[in-house]
């Protein structure tokens, strides 16, 4: 019995682990079979976005950098943007560039010019007041802080509402009454931009709007745009602004409580992008533009611009990062007061006066041009150079031996012409009568010149061309000699047939005598 019991057990426990086994490896199979269904599903699903995202990606990231091919400088990382430019600020240096000159689409980071503008032209406690046209053309999904017609607020608090949030009403807003207290209207204050950028040096920019909401005629490049940030540096009021983290505009009898945060992240200490050397700087995007970002830094003394446009994907941030990075470690500033030992300056005239050089060169290394000022004799600018690439300049108080030097070459022309002297004038008189009696006298070439206008052309040139009308005077008295003489020929025989017909003529009648 207990033998029957005990093989019964044995058989019950193998049907079990049996049955747990195949259970298991059946759940081990659909487990494994539905991962790789989930898994295939979730690749087919992504395959086109992904694949479309990466060619653009690609695309924008094999774009030449320029600056990597420049000799002896530091290569810069690879960006996702299609234009992007590091610029230091006491120099204007470009440090990094990356079609810095091609047109590309800004969105808000336009609203970075328009404050500069501002700044210049109008005064921080000026009444802005909304007007119909500067919130009507706001669409669903465009940048604003809710500000509504017949609000009033002050130009300051315009400012940080468009600096801050990105308020695209609050940027028409600004450029109307800014050109209205001027006596103009906003389209003069659209012309002030335009204007402005050409002052600092832009030459591929032209502005429509204050805001940067896409139309094709409103563009600038990456260089265009660090010259603006380059110039917000002499702004004190604009870092105040954009280093500003949360604002509120209170509530009044012509303005309702708005309260609005800082949009760009590498501002945000709480950001993963935040960047701890990062001062200032306003953020872009429009499905045209892509993102463009607008970054100011500093770190030990050395102050930078970077911008990117038309970056792809969420890059705008990692790109600004790394391209910063690249500036602040391959570069060092050096003030030339320091360095400048010349015999032709006398010291250095108190100002930015600074290099930057890429990682491993020399102030000895570098190539110096001295342009004297016209207003003022003793002062000059000197432009230096690393390899062709322009690094940074000085202004300076010439040498007295410079001066006395170049006031003699100066007026070394003056003695000469003045003073008649003998041997250039007779060296002169001499080409003069060479051109005089030789080819050029051939008869008929002189009259040809003239009638062709080339008694201008240089002195191997009018040989040529006296070859050439030698050539042709000579063939074409040829053809006037062959035809005389074939005329003669002619008329001779004329005259020979003539006589023949005569002759035979007597000849008939004497023969017709005889008969």
């Amino acid at each position: 019995m207990r033998r029957d019991c005990k093989r019964l057990m044995s058989t019950a426990l193998v049907f079990v682990l049996c049955m747990t086994l195949g259970m298991t490896a059946f759940a081990a199979e659909t487990t494994q079979s539905g991962d790789k269904k989930t898994e295939n599903a979730e690749k087919k699903e992504l395959t086109e976005e992904e694949k479309r995202m990466q060619e653009e990606l690609d695309k924008a990231y094999k774009i030449p950098t320029e600056s990597n091919a420049w000799e002896g400088w530091v290569k810069g990382p690879g960006t996702y943007g299609e234009a992007a430019i590091v610029m230091e600020v006491s120099t204007g240096a470009i440090l990094y560039a990356k079609s810095i000159d091609s047109k590309q689409y800004p969105a808000s980071i336009t609203k970075i010019l328009t404050a500069l503008v501002a700044l210049e032209n109008g005064e921080l406690s000026d009444e802005v007041t909304f007007s119909h046209d500067s919130v009507a053309f706001l669409q669903p999904g465009d940048s604003s802080v809710g500000l509504k017609e017949g609000n009033v607020i002050s130009l300051e608090q315009a400012l940080y509402a468009m600096l801050l949030a990105s308020a695209n009403e609050a940027a028409y807003a600004v450029g109307e009454n800014v050109g209205r207290k001027a006596g103009y209207d906003y389209n003069w204050f659209i012309e002030q931009m335009n204007a402005r950028v050409q002052q600092l040096g832009g030459v591929n920019s032209h502005f429509v709007n204050t805001n940067g909401l896409h139309d094709a005629q409103h563009y600038t490049c990456a260089r265009d745009m660090a010259l603006v940030g380059r110039e917000l540096f002499n702004d004190l009021k604009f870092f105040e602004i954009v280093q500003t983290l949360e604002y509120k505009i209170p509530q009044s009898k012509v303005v309702e409580e708005h309260v609005f945060q800082q949009k760009h992240k590498m501002l945000r200490p709480e950001d993963s992008n935040y960047y701890k050397y990062a001062i200032g700087g306003k953020t872009g995007f429009t499905s045209d533009a892509l993102s463009t970002l607008v970054t100011m830094a500093e770190k030990d003394g050395v102050q930078l611009v970077c911008v990117v446009l038309r970056t792809h994907g969420k890059n705008v941030y990692p790109d600004t990062t790394k391209l910063l990075e690249y500036g602040f470690k391959n570069f060092s500033k050096i003030d030339v007061t320091q360095q400048v030992q010349s015999e032709n300056v006398k010291e250095a005239v108190p100002g930015d006066n600074y290099v930057i050089l890429p990682k491993g060169a020399a102030f000895t290394d570098l190539d110096v041009e001295i342009t004297p000022e016209e207003d003022l004799k003793d002062r000059a600018t000197l432009t230096y150079t690393y390899r062709g690439n322009y690094v940074g300049s000085a202004n300076v108080k010439l040498s007295e031996s410079y001066i006395k030097a170049h006031t003699e070459a100066a007026k070394e022309p003056e003695i000469k012409e003045n003073s008649g002297n003998k041997r250039e004038n007779k060296k002169e008189k001499k080409e003069e009568i060479k051109e005089k009696n030789g080819i050029f006298k051939i008869p008929g070439i002189s009259y040809l010149w003239k009638k062709l206008g080339i008694s201008e052309k240089s002195k191997r040139d009018k040989y040529v061309l006296a070859a050439a009308s030698a050539l042709l005077i000579v063939l074409v008295t040829a053809f006037i000699v062959l035809l005389v003489r074939y005329r003669r020929l002619t008329r001779q025989l004329e005259e020979d047939e003539k006589a023949e017909e005569e002759k035979k003529a007597e000849d008939r009648v004497r023969f017709e005598g005889y008969f």
